[in-house]
């Protein structure tokens, strides 16, 4: 897909190629293959690319605001904006570059497919031509036309050495520039040497673009070269300004010289010879050779490679009056001075090994030869170099320059290898990188071509994959002035009073001081309020704010600033750069932000709605800042940020002002020369004097020292004490102790505290308040501990390990608890601990061999490890613990010691003289036994669940296992006979032993060891498609399969929220297990990480090369992402396994109930008969072989599984159903997973007769047995006719219900059939084409239909002398002229349709011969055409506006008939011909499979069934030989005769075979260039001597009963594969044949009804045109001939029984007519304009007449376009293409034109029982083919209208297809006859019109008359 950022509309282009008919079918098939269409570009606003395309070249044509991108094989127009708007196809071509242009591909044996690289792209804006050279065919141009490259101006077809342009090496260089003279363009190319045909072709050439050899250099300058391989220059660019063109190259020069030096080469503009030619070295000081140039104003900029390989450049800036300047001083030298310069060294020469020599003419030469002349010597070198310093280094090389001056500025824009471009500012004697971008993919080089637009505003940058358009300069990017001026863009500055980033152009007051900041100047700064003066306000009041903004730009005296604090805005007085505003009112700053003290507001100085310059600025609430540290609300006030003040005794925080009178006040800190100011001197709480761990429970006394009181002196108020205890706030009251002036201690009340404590140690803030509130502010965090000894102490060995400082004691008293000491009664107290308490030991069991870790948890097990050292003992034997896990009175962890096995025995453990603490548990020593495996193998890449069977396996704790060396991960539990683990990937297949260690103990499996076998591997996978519902079973085929432990299907899916919620559970990698249930089932879905769902299923293993696997269930909502095998620790992709076929998810299938009258009611099941389900998506998952239908317990068979059709083969006999509920059973479908229940079936049976009395019974039969014998007699004699009525009927039936289910087979047999042939037909075609006829012949057949070839008289017919015609031609020429007179036309018009005598015929004629005269004014014609249609309108609006344009009885109508023939060829050509020419086949060829009867010329195969074949003829196809010399049919240049294979049937007559023959032999070749089928003979050929004349008729032609038969291939016998031959007639013996070609001369074109000439012998082919006589039929006897008979008489009967025949050919060539209706109605086209430019000007004529009624308009456009010209088109393709039209196909076609008639109509489309057959076959599509009709309708409405001008371009471009002169003057004289049948009223007309008088027109025509008819009038 070709890339962009929005779609456009489909372009077609078509490729052109001089030679294509000669080329060989290789060629030819790989050619189209290549050029097959591909997607489109999609455009978008920055960049343009097209898929497997290179880009080569660039092109802007400024005037025509188009783009031109020159690629391997493609040239692309670009709107400015990269929109594609027409695409060129190149190549590939077949081209050599050792081979000149060739034609026929023989002349180049080693031609081959070329890629045609394009080399130049020039634009020659005063031509509007687009110069395109390429590679291929020596590099020869074209030109094409600028508004549309897909339009090739001139191409040469055999171009000469002259006419070899470009390198046809897409390597070397070629470059050029298109020079503008007086009345003249010339075109300079330069190019370097390539090839070895490429030494003729000079460097630079001179060459023409106009006159009869364009691009020829012939008598034009060259520069001539001695020694091509001594001067291979290497051209870098070629610029031009006004007077002269300069080209930069590369060369080493002559052999002297060996090294490469740059040159730049000049020439004068106008000079035409090359006389001027001068070149001079260029040398950027210290620097290596030139790679890239740009002609700046001025400045000749170059890029020079650097460094080692010149991996570095450097940028270097010649000035042009010193490169001329040199240049010049090096002509003058060579002109004056031989050469030598002033010091008589060589400075000048002349160069490329000619023999012209530098000479001294006078000193005036140089000026008086500016541009040299033909004594001048030349061309001139100079030595000595032009040297420049480098401006700029860089670090990758440079591929492209260009530049730009801009705002006084020259900046440089510089493409590197690596895809950057680099924007370059030129300032003075440097350079410097300002911004460097990514364009194109990194790492491909950006082209030479690097283009500036004609505004200077943007730059089209192109690499080899794709075009960008990058602006120039982007300052509007810059959102504000800081990230301008550091951009450092020369061309962007920041308009302060606009506010945006500019160029200076667009900034309005730029030229003003301090008004547009530019980075590059001195001391530029971004404007910014330097002070703010107060810095922050108080909110409660208003003041001033004093703003300093330097360099503030002036304004108008009507002008100002203002200021904006947030939304509130206030005037701003401006006083240099000092700015003074007044600050908001209170209620109009917000409020403070909760938990804050002020609000920051944006403060802006503004100009208008722009913000110059911009800070922040605060509001700040005294009285809001000691809330915001309670704990310390003075700190808090006098050290914030803002001036504020406390007040002690009020305990407020206050602005500015005082405290109450009588206060002392406690300062800001920011009071640095006031007394009592900053935290330091507030009232506080400096910290605690009391005891700091307070015992929970016990009475405490608490004191805090306090400081600066001063403040409170005089003043008595009440102390309290408060702490902060867990849920309340305890309050002690408290005393002050004045210890100093302004120190003291707070004394608290002395307290029991018992809170609720979980934890060991409980901090309690606790604070001072003077009074209930005023709070003391605490100078630090103040807290005292509370702690209780009997928390975190459970027992006494963790209350005696306590701290001591805590003081807790265990006591004895009550409950033992521990408690601190004195609340302990003295006796209470135990010193010794109780003995120790076991609750629980771990494990149970061990090993013999000890080593055991084992974990004991109980009590009083010691304060310190050192209690319990040697303290334990387990079933008798030692213990040792382990330090590091003892945990104090807790727990201990000891490892065992060896014992026997089988020893049993509690835990003991003593402490020091105490008892010790004994288990209730036992331990007991076991020897655990590994017994066997299961499984024994597994794959070596591990998963296998591995079960471990022994004895006493669940001993220890802490159980692994290994497999080889290997972990095997344990799943608990560990059971005591098996253990269960997953084996690990293992490096190597092979046996492994099974180890498991029990703590220190090893058990090894030494009997049966595991063995890893080699992976498992899938070959094979299918079906690779489900259902989502899943459940279809997949054969998965591979190796080693059966060593795979549990095999699964898993699909990934990426799952939508709610399917999520359905049951997936988190993955969980180890199940939990229970020794004694069995193993729980895996889930279905699990959830994966990254919001992915894994579903499965468990895989069945069928043996060791296969697995039978059920596709996983896909949830709705879910997209299945990765579908895959897991052989346990083995992944397979599904894609791998199935040989690259990915796994597909196909929607649930859809079935609609059996019973139209829904689920519920029965479907009634008639015995015997098939059942039809229908539905949606069937066979998308599943085939017929899975589904499983039941009826109950009862199976019904499927039959047949198509996409919307399920049908099976019910149970003979009603089965019971499975729901014992349920009276009737249920139709049941399983689709694997999918179960689909389609409601009850009952079973129709033959009604049973009730019960009935004996006695009734009785007498019932003995009144039937009368009645029975009464009637025998009757039934015998009826009997023996209803007996044949019946079996008749019964074959009906049969037939009816054969031909019902064989239809639907039959039309898909043939559609393939079809499909086959006509790809082959489109390979045909690749190779012939289609046989369009020329436009010539188109017109004549659309103007003149039914005139056969020769539609106009011969030219001046009758006229002898020679004089006479020349006459009569002058006089034809003055009619011409005449008729350019509109009066004059419309007036002849008018009155030859007002003459009674004027046929419809004539009408039809006469206009015809206009279109054809004026045919090179169509812009005249389309005039008077709309003046004809207006009256035509204007007549009809009065009578009824829905009959207009209905038939073809005017003049304008027949006008308006040829104009679109005219308009819309092309079209037909290029859009609607292949689609309407394989219509065409596709019908010959349909018609031609079937027998076609030559005498009444009906058909089994058609779609019209009054040519249907109601009959069942036996036929049988035949694939004869035939032989074909050269020329006809067989391979260019062959010799031989060749055998070709032709398909006829051998029911075809012998007329027909050669029909056929001719077809498939000539099949390429044009019908009117075909031998006639009457002017050859068929033979056929039989071994050497065998040669048999076929014919019709013959002395072998079977007669009977005056009917003679017409011979065929079945006639004589002629076999399969027989050979023929076509030979041309004999005319002695040809009198059969002349027979046959009078009665019938084209097998099926004109079938024989007439008698023959043999005395009333009738001829027959397939049927016989009429019944028999009944004599005949009497006189047959053999009972065969009366049974063939009965059946042809059944058949007759009802003959609406081959009615199916039509349907099978309609649904056969159903593609066919879709695409030609789609062609025709431009679905996804665009709208010929000329059909645009008739709707148009219909809607006008409507709008004008005041015609609102849709319908009237439908019919118009109906009528003038789709009835009158497309249905036309449909019926007739001889009038488009050169082929023979049958009757069959033309009655074929007549139905399909007629379908399309109905198509257009607005009323409803009703069929019923008696409609014509050919309008219901097509009755179901007619709907749909008029919404498309109607929307073509629309579509046109809406597209953009087209303008005058357009359609005037347009028909101009027609004008000139029609250039028969002589047919001209033929039309002009039939034409005058008509004009002389009505002469006379013709001059009453003239005569009578004031106008025409005047213009004398009808003198004039008088006149006329008299040359054309050689009379003498006085006029």
């Amino acid at each position: 897909m070709w890339h962009a950022a929005q779609e456009t509309p489909l372009l077609h282009s078509l490729l052109v190629v001089p030679g294509m008919a000669a080329w060989p079918s290789y060629y030819l098939h790989l050619l189209l293959l290549l050029l097959s269409p591909t997607p489109l570009p999609l455009t978008g606003a920055h960049h343009f690319s097209a898929p497997n395309t290179t880009f080569n070249h660039l092109a802007l044509a400024p005037g025509q605001g188009s783009l031109y991108v020159g690629a391997v094989n493609r040239l692309f127009q670009l709107s400015l904006e990269l929109q594609l708007e027409a695409v060129a196809v190149t190549g590939p071509v077949i081209d050599s570059p050792d081979c000149v242009p060739f034609r026929d591909p023989a002349e180049c044996p080693q031609a081959r497919l070329t890629d045609n690289a394009n080399q130049l792209l020039l634009v020659s804006s005063r031509a509007q031509e687009l110069v395109a050279c390429g590679q291929v065919r020596q590099g020869v141009c074209e030109k094409r036309r600028l508004g549309d490259v897909t339009e090739v101006l001139y191409q040469a077809e055999d171009p000469g050495d002259g006419q070899f342009v470009a390198a046809n090496t897409p390597g070397v260089a070629t470059v050029g520039l298109v020079v503008p003279l007086p009345g003249r363009d010339l075109l300079l190319v330069a190019r370097g040497l390539a090839g070895k045909l490429s030494a003729g072709v000079p460097p630079l050439t001179v060459r023409q673009l106009a006159g009869p050899q364009p691009f020829s250099s012939e008598g034009l300058g060259r520069l001539v070269v001695g020694d091509f391989s001594d001067y291979n220059n290497s051209y870098v660019g070629a610029f031009a300004d006004t007077h002269s063109a300069y080209f930069i190259f590369r060369r080493r020069g002559a052999r002297a010289q060996a090294e490469y030096r740059s040159y730049v080469a000049r020439i004068c503009l106008g000079d035409a010879n090359l006389y001027s030619y001068v070149e001079v070295p260029l040398a950027c000081r210290g620097q290596g050779l030139i790679q890239a140039a740009f002609l700046a104003p001025g400045t000749l900029l170059g890029a020079f490679a650097t460094g080692s390989r010149g991996a570095q450049v450097a940028l270097c800036a010649f000035p042009l009056a010193e490169l001329d300047g040199s240049m010049e001083q090096a002509r003058r030298l060579c002109y004056t001075a031989g050469g030598r310069g002033p010091s008589g060294m060589e400075e000048a020469t002349v160069e490329y090994g000619v023999t012209s020599r530098c000479v001294t003419l006078p000193a005036d030469s140089p000026e008086s030869y500016p541009c040299g002349d033909e004594h001048t010597p030349s061309p001139i070198a100079g030595r000595q170099p032009l040297e420049a310093q480098p401006l700029l280094q860089l670090g990758h090389p440079i591929s492209a320059i260009a530049a730009l001056q801009a705002d006084g500025h020259m900046i440089a824009f510089l493409g590197d290898t690596q895809g950057q471009l680099h924007k370059v500012f030129l300032n003075s004697s440097q350079g410097q990188v300002y911004h460097s971008q990514q364009v194109g993919p990194p790492g491909s080089p950006i082209s030479p071509d690097l283009l500036v637009d004609s505004n200077g505003g943007h730059l089209y940058v192109l690499t080899a994959q794709q075009v960008n358009k990058v602006p120039v300069a982007a300052c509007p990017q810059f959102p504000n002035c800081t990230s301008c001026l550091q951009a450092r863009d020369p061309l962007c500055g920041w308009c302060i009073l606009q506010g945006r980033c500019t160029r200076k152009s667009q900034c309005r007051r730029a030229a003003q001081p301090n008004q547009w900041l530019w980075s590059y100047e001195e001391d530029s700064r971004c404007l910014h309020i330097q002070s703010l003066l107060p810095a922050h306000h108080s909110r409660q009041e208003q003041g001033q704010v004093t703003l300093s903004v330097p360099r503030l730009p002036t304004l108008a005296v009507d002008e100002y600033f203002h200021c904006a604090f947030g939304d509130y805005d206030s005037l701003a007085h401006v006083e240099g750069p000092h700015v003074a505003c007044v600050t908001p009112p209170q209620d109009q700053v917000p409020l403070n932000p909760p938990g804050t003290d002020h609000i920051t507001l944006p403060l802006a100085l503004m100009f208008e709605d722009v913000a110059v310059a911009a800070t922040n600025f605060s509001f700040y609430d005294c009285s809001a800042v000691q809330a915001l540290e309670v704990a310390a609300p003075c700190h808090a006030c006098v050290s914030s940020l803002w001036r504020c003040h406390w007040c002690p005794q009020s305990s407020h925080c206050v602005h500015g002002e005082q405290c109450p009178e009588g206060e002392r006040t406690v300062y800001s800190a920011q009071e640095m020369d006031i007394q009592g100011h900053g935290p330091e001197a507030c009232p506080q709480v400096v910290g605690l004097a009391g005891p700091h761990l307070v015992p929970v429970g016990w009475e405490s006394h608490l004191a805090l020292h306090v400081q600066n009181l001063q403040y409170f002196r005089g003043l008595s108020a009440a102390y309290h004490c408060w702490l902060e205890l867990p849920g309340a706030l305890q309050k002690l009251p408290a005393s002050l102790e004045e210890t100093a002036a302004d120190t003291g201690l707070i004394h608290c009340q002395a307290q029991q505290f018992h809170p609720s404590m979980s934890q060991r140690e409980l901090p309690v803030p606790i604070y001072v308040t003077r009074g209930e509130v005023q709070r003391l502010d605490n100078a630090h965090a103040l807290h005292v501990i509370l702690y209780d000894c009997a928390v975190g102490h459970p027992d006494c060995s963790h209350c005696q390990a306590a701290n001591g400082s805590l003081g807790c004691l265990w006591c004895g008293d009550g409950q033992p608890t521990c408690r601190y000491g004195p609340l302990c009664p003295p006796g209470a107290v135990e010193l010794l601990c109780p003995m120790p308490s076991i609750y629980m030991i771990e494990p149970l069991t061990g090993p013999p061999e000890g080593g055991l870790a084992l974990t004991i948890l109980g009590s009083n097990l010691g304060r310190a490890f050192a209690d319990v050292q040697d303290a334990v003992s387990v079933a008798g034997q030692p213990c040792s613990p382990d330090p590091a896990l003892y945990r104090t009175s807790t727990r201990i962890v000891c490892v065992t010691s060896p014992a026997p096995n089988g020893t049993t025995g509690p835990v003991q453990v003593a402490i020091k003289s105490r008892p010790p603490g004994i288990s209730i548990q036992h331990f007991t020593y076991q020897d655990p036994v590994l017994l066997s495996l299961s499984p024994r193998w597994g794959p070596q890449a591990g998963g296998t669940q591995l079960t471990i069977h022994g004895q006493h396996l669940q001993t220890g704790g802490n159980i692994t296992a290994f497999v080889g060396g290997q972990p095997c991960p344990i799943q608990e539990p560990v059971c005591p006979k098996t253990i269960v683990c997953r084996t690990m990937p293992q490096a190597t297949p092979g046996e492994a032993m099974v180890l498991v260690v029990f703590g220190h103990a090893e058990r090894k499996l030494l009997s049966s060891p595991f063995r890893y076998t080699a992976n498992p591997q899938l070959v094979a996978a299918e079906p690779s498609v489900s259902f989502r519902g899943g459940g279809r079973l997949i054969h998965v085929r591979g190796t080693g399969l059966d060593v795979v432990w549990q095999p699964l299907l898993s699909v990934w899916l990426e799952a939508e929220a709610e399917v999520k919620a359905l049951g997936a559970q988190p993955q969980d990698l180890n199940p939990r297990r229970s020794c004694e249930a069995p193993a729980a089932e895996p889930q279905t879905c699990i959830q994966l990480g990254g919001g992915l769902l894994q579903c499965s299923t468990i895989c069945s293993v069928n043996s060791s090369g296969l697995l039978l696997c059920r596709s996983p269930a896909v949830p709705d909502g879910a997209h299945p992402k990765r579908v895959f095998f897991t052989l346990d620790n083995v992944q397979v992709d599904f894609a791998s396994a199935s040989g690259g076929q990915s796994f597909l998810y196909q929607p649930n299938p859809r079935l609609a109930p059996l019973s139209r009258e829904g689920l519920a009611r029965p479907y009634r099941l008639k015995p015997g008969h098939i059942l039809d389900v229908e539905g949606e998506g069937l066979n998308l998952g599943i085939s017929k072989e899975e589904v499983r239908v039941h009826i109950g317990d009862g199976e019904c068979l499927v039959k047949t599984l198509t996409l919307t059709h399920l049908y099976c083969e019910p149970p003979p006999h009603a089965p019971q159903p499975t729901n014992s509920s349920s009276a009737l059973p249920q139709f049941v479908v399983q689709m694997g997973n999918v179960r689909l229940a389609l409601g009850p079936v009952q079973y129709e049976a033959e009604p049973t007769m009730s019960t009935f009395p004996v006695e009734a019974q009785v007498g019932l039969g003995m009144g039937a047995a009368v009645l029975i014998a009464a009637v025998l007699l009757l039934t015998l004699m009826y009997r023996h006719k209803s007996k044949q009525a019946l079996r008749d009927y019964q074959k009906v039936l049969v037939q009816l219900e054969n031909l019902e289910t064989g239809v639907g087979d039959q039309c898909r047999k043939e559609f393939t059939d079809l499909m086959t042939e006509m790809t082959d037909l489109s390979s045909d075609l690749e190779a012939s084409g289609i046989p369009f006829l020329d436009y010539h012949t188109f017109a004549e057949r659309a103007f003149f239909p039914g005139h056969g070839g020769c539609p106009l008289l011969p030219e001046l017919e009758g006229l002898e002398e020679e004089g006479r015609r020349a006459t009569v031609r002058q006089g034809l020429t003055q009619l011409s002229n005449l008729l350019n007179s509109k009066l004059f036309l419309l007036t002849l018009i008018h009155t030859l349709e007002e003459q009674p005598g004027f046929s419809q015929r004539d009408r039809c004629h006469v206009a015809s011969l206009l279109s054809l005269v004026l045919h090179g004014k169509l812009e005249y014609l389309t005039d008077i055409m709309r003046t004809l249609l207006g009256d035509l309108a204007a007549h009809y609006v009065h009578k009824n506006p829905k009959l207009m344009l209905r038939r073809t009885e005017t003049m304008v109508e027949k006008l308006l008939t040829n104009w679109l023939s005219i308009c819309l060829y092309t079209f037909l050509r290029e859009v609607a011909g292949e689609p309407l020419y394989m219509l065409f086949r596709a019908i010959q060829y349909q018609v031609d499979k079937g027998p076609v009867d030559a005498v009444t010329g009906k058909a089994k195969r058609t779609l019209n069934d009054s040519h249907l074949l109601r009959e069942d003829v036996e036929f049988r196809p035949l694939t004869l030989m035939v032989l074909v010399g050269p020329g006809a049919g067989a391979a260019v240049g062959s010799s031989e005769m060749q055998r070709l294979p032709a398909r006829v049937l051998d029911t075809d007559t012998i007329t027909q075979v050669k029909e056929k023959v001719l077809d498939q032999v000539y099949k390429g070749t044009p019908f009117s260039q075909r031998p006639s089928v009457h002017a050859l003979d068929l033979e056929w050929r039989s071994g050497l001597a065998g040669h048999l004349t076929l014919s019709d008729e013959d002395l072998t032609s079977v007669t009977q009963n005056h009917w003679k038969r017409l011979n065929t291939l079945q006639h004589y016998k002629v076999p399969d594969g027989a050979t023929v031959g076509l030979i041309p007639q004999l005319h002695n013996g040809g009198a059969v044949s002349q027979s046959l070609a009078q009665n019938c001369p084209s097998g099926e074109d004109i079938p024989m009804l007439e008698d023959g000439d043999d005395g009333g012998v009738r001829l027959w082919h397939l049927v016989k045109a009429t019944e028999e006589p009944e004599g005949a039929k009497a006189r047959r006897s053999s009972l065969r001939e009366r049974e063939r008979e009965r059946e042809r008489a059944r058949a007759k009967a009802i003959p609406e029984i081959y009615l199916t025949r039509l349907l099978s050919m309609k649904g056969t060539l159903q593609k066919f007519v879709d695409d030609t209706f789609q062609a025709i109605l431009s679905v996804n086209r665009p709208v010929p304009i000329a059909v645009k430019y008739l709707f148009d000007f219909l809607d006008e004529l409507a709008e004008k007449h005041d015609i609102e009624d849709p319908e009237t308009l439908h019919i118009w456009k109906t009528n003038s376009l789709l009835l009158r010209f497309w249905v036309n088109a449909l019926k007739n393709p001889q009038l488009l293409f050169d082929v023979r039209v049958s009757d069959n196909v033309d009655a074929i076609l007549a139905v399909i034109a007629q379908t399309f008639i109905d198509s257009c109509t607005l009323s409803e489309h009703k069929v019923g029982r008696d409609s014509p057959v050919n309008k219901l076959l097509y009755a179901r599509e007619i709907p749909r083919y008029k919404q498309m009709v109607e929307k073509y309708y629309a579509d046109i409405r809406q597209s953009p209208p087209v303008s005058y001008q357009e359609m005037n371009s347009a028909l101009a471009e027609l004008s000139g297809n029609y250039t028969s002169v002589s047919h001209c003057l033929e039309a002009l004289q039939e034409l005058y006859n008509h004009i002389h049948r009505y002469h006379d009223q013709i001059i009453s007309a003239l005569e009578e019109d004031p106008v025409g008088q005047k213009m004398q027109l009808a003198c004039r025509l008088q006149q006329v008359a008299a040359l054309v008819e050689n009379k003498v009038t006085d006029l």
